[in-house]
């Protein structure tokens, strides 16, 4: 694999990064690289925060309300769904 070297990275982003990295529990180098290629595809997608608009995301967030089909009532569904969830990193709110 090829390396490449980054000069001149302002103070503030790099302690940005290196925070992101220890709360995704990644080394800084993982995390640039898992940055980068979400920033490329996102770009390779046309996807970003000025492509879709917020009424478009509205639209089609109302066309799949309602879609979903099962015929186990709401609260198996639920159970269901918390059940196979798991647990992540601890988050304060």
């Amino acid at each position: 694999m090829a390396n490449l070297t980054i000069r001149n990275i302002p103070e503030g982003l790099l302690i940005n990064l290196r925070k992101l990295s220890q709360k995704e529990r990644r080394s800084l180098n993982s995390e640039v690289l898992v940055l980068l290629e979400k920033g490329v595809m996102q770009d390779d997608l046309g996807i970003n925060s000025d492509t879709i608009s917020m009424q478009a995301q509205i639209e089609l967030w109302s066309k799949l309300a309602g879609e979903w089909e099962d015929s186990r009532p709401a609260g198996e569904i639920i159970d269901d769904i918390l059940s196979r969830r798991t647990h992540g990193r601890e988050v304060e709110l």
